[in-house]
């Protein structure tokens, strides 16, 4: 009788072990351990992270630090922390957090537009992805690379296509700028280059062409147009009189390219800058803008006609009117002072 109470007590003591075995297995690995109500929890981990500076940026995100600790270390996870972006979904276990934090990191939409400088667009980038802004900026204005990709630091701008590409969250700047060019050159397509080659301009030359039609028009339908009036120019050895060029060189003269000009002054015309094409003829030793690629296009596809000049429409708002030669170009020019007078429009 001593023998089989003593043999039940065994075995009641084995299962109250095995369950507790199997609750700590559970508890450790697959509890729901996470502490957020949203449906998902967005997790951060920048390069060179280690496992303790992980478990504080988890202090409100899990329940348990502890068993999530514990977890790691069996799954070898506590001296391997990755860099990057990690999505976890509400009520994962440590055994899923811990999965997702060894998978693969999610990318980011990263979008810029028409910055007018790199410095600009490097500073929006760098809210978007972990990239240290001088860091960036510092690899993008390398000596070596601009030379060995044909540009200077006046037309480096002309390789970042304004657009929407996906990264890495902990993206470094070297892959980020590879991306750049490879987009670059991958936009450059034979088409693109035949067309370039027949209107007798290079591919930063279009850029910088481009970007001073992105200035001049939000019309993308007119924007074809004004490129011929620019082209048409170039051939007669005209200068471009591009009113964006000299808001661009009255920027960069004050330093401010927050500057809002409305009106461009007698005056600014005047400005002794390399990118004020009043002055100047040619065109200008950079882009003034990141140019939309239909801008680039528009150049590439400029319609053909004998227009040499342009005014804005007052009577179409957007639009430009339109003129052959100098006697119909101020006639325009006269509607279009009558109404930003009427406006009050003076900078």
């Amino acid at each position: 009788m001593i023998k089989k109470s003593f043999f039940h007590l065994i075995i009641l003591m084995l299962f109250i072990i095995i369950t507790y075995i199997a609750f700590s297995v559970f508890k450790t690995f697959f509890y729901n351990n996470t502490n957020f109500t949203e449906k998902e929890y967005k997790l951060y981990i920048e390069p060179n992270t280690d496992f303790t500076n992980l478990l504080i940026k988890l202090d409100n995100v899990i329940k348990s630090s502890y068993y999530f600790s514990i977890a790691s270390k069996n799954k070898g996870y506590d001296s391997r922390v990755r860099s990057g972006l990690f999505i976890i979904p509400k009520g994962s276990s440590n055994n899923d957090i811990i999965n997702i934090l060894r998978g693969q990191s999610k990318a980011v939409d990263v979008t810029f537009n028409n910055h007018e400088r790199l410095e600009d667009m490097v500073e929006r980038i760098s809210k978007q992805i972990y990239l240290d802004s001088t860091t960036l900026i510092n690899s993008i204005y390398d000596k070596n690379f601009l030379n060995q990709n044909k540009f200077n630091p006046n037309t480096a701008i002309a390789m970042y296509l304004p657009n929407t590409y996906s990264f890495f969250w902990d993206t470094n700047v070297l892959n980020f700028r590879k991306k750049m060019l490879d987009e670059y050159n991958k936009f450059w397509n034979n088409e693109r280059l035949r067309k370039a080659k027949l209107i007798g301009l290079s591919k930063v030359e279009v850029s910088v062409l481009a970007s001073i039609v992105q200035k001049e028009s939000i019309m993308k339908d007119e924007r074809p147009k004004i490129a011929g009036v620019y082209l048409n120019r170039l051939k007669r050895g005209m200068r471009l009189q591009a009113d964006p060029t000299v808001i661009f060189a009255l920027k960069n003269k004050l330093g401010d390219f927050k500057r809002k000009v409305k009106r461009v002054l007698y005056k600014d015309l005047r400005i002794n800058s390399p990118y004020n094409t009043y002055r100047n003829k040619g065109l200008p030793p950079g882009p003034i803008c990141m140019p939309d690629l239909d801008a680039i296009d528009a150049v590439l596809n400029s319609e053909k006609h004998k227009y040499l000049y342009f005014v804005a429409d007052p009577e179409n708002r957007g639009y430009h009117l339109f003129g052959k030669n100098l006697n119909e170009h101020n006639n325009n020019k006269k509607k279009y002072i009558r109404w930003i007078n009427k406006k009050k429009i003076f900078r």
